[in-house]
């Protein structure tokens, strides 16, 4: 069966969608502590480039980017997949989409992200290259990977 993915940019109504995302990627890819600063993100989204991808009109994946002030660094935020879809391609549609929104800003030089050890192999394969490593950063057994693309 041929699946359509669409790309859209986040709204108000995705936000259940998102946080059940959230949930199915606990405790492999997120601390459940996360939650409520995902929400908050969430809530507060006015201003921020945030997209999700809908397969079949259901929301199975989000993640978006912001331009950090002075506009030469963005940083890549929230990004995740609904966990029974992973390894189908969503995610790398998911990353180039916002690869591209940050090329499209203009003037960014630089994209950074914080990951997991899980996810960090499929960042590089952007280019991403690891800065900095803290064992147990996001919780017990989760270690935070900063990473950096430079363009």
């Amino acid at each position: 069966m041929l699946h359509m993915n669409i790309i859209r940019p986040y709204a108000g109504s995705d936000m259940a969608a998102c946080l059940r995302l959230f949930d199915g990627n606990v405790p492999r890819f997120f601390a459940a502590s996360e939650r409520q600063d995902f929400a908050a993100f969430l809530e507060r989204l006015p201003g921020k480039t945030y997209l999700v991808v809908e397969r079949d009109h259901i929301v199975v994946a989000c993640g978006g980017h912001m331009v950090e002030t002075g506009g030469e660094t963005a940083a890549l935020c929230w990004g995740m997949v609904d966990h029974n879809l992973q390894g189908n391609g969503i995610g790398r549609l998911l990353t180039e989409a916002r690869l591209n929104a940050v090329r499209a800003e203009g003037g960014v030089k630089r994209v950074k992200l914080d990951t997991s050890q899980h996810t960090r192999d499929f960042y590089a394969r952007f280019g991403f290259r690891a800065e900095a490593v803290v064992k147990d950063g996001y919780g017990p057994g989760l270690d935070r990977w900063d990473m950096l693309l430079e363009f």
